[in-house]
């Protein structure tokens, strides 16, 4: 895979399956930041307020440089762990996965924690659609209007996306462009008359 791809689901789906009368409840979620894995996980208690467990794992960035499992009450390393261990295995990243547990009187034991946890996170990657995004970078662009030519020839040679874009006697762009060609976009715009704001 290229250094500025990275896979990521699509929109949120729900699994659910049961290990020896307990019910476990998957979701995986496409997040972005820590704000949006909270309102994730405050619906999800509140709505199953009466689970024995809300245990989960993220990964955030598009290298997974940011992450955390949590075990919620389960034996250390049983719940949260093998979760984001899925995460990996599936090189996914900007997503959540909560396993909500229901307790059924069968105690599991820690292998079988740890196979109930793993299988319910697989599941709900399995059953989302993986999708591949690009790590792109955000720039600004200025230039005089009797630049306008030549600025506007190389974006439509390179196609970077137009956020926004105000025209006057000092013209501003607004353009994202994937990560691996950003470089050579910019140096055209400069040769061009343009100055960049990172």
């Amino acid at each position: 895979m290229a250094e500025d791809l990275y896979k990521t689901i699509a929109a949120p789906v729900e699994v659910t399956m049961r290990e020896r009368s307990s019910k476990f409840l998957s979701f995986i979620y496409p997040v972005v930041n820590e704000e949006q894995i909270r309102e994730a996980l405050d619906a999800l208690r509140k709505r199953y307020f009466d689970a024995t467990h809300h245990c989960y794992a993220w990964r955030l960035g598009p290298h997974g440089e940011q992450f955390r499992a949590n075990d919620d009450g389960e034996p250390s390393g049983t719940a949260g762990k093998p979760i984001l261990g899925q995460l990996l295995s599936h090189e996914v990243t900007d997503c959540l996965i909560v396993v909500v547990r229901y307790f059924g009187g069968t105690k599991l034991g820690v292998p079988g924690l740890i196979a109930a946890y793993k299988e319910a996170a697989a599941n709900a990657i399995e059953e989302a659609k993986v999708i591949e995004k690009t790590v792109d970078r955000v720039f600004t662009v200025h230039f005089p209007y009797l630049a306008m030519n030549d600025v506007m020839r190389i974006i439509k040679e390179e196609q970077p996306r137009i956020a926004g874009q105000e025209f006057d006697n000092l013209c501003t762009m607004h353009l994202t462009m994937r990560e691996s060609r950003a470089d050579i976009l910019i140096e055209k715009l400069k040769k061009a008359g343009a100055a960049i704001d990172e």
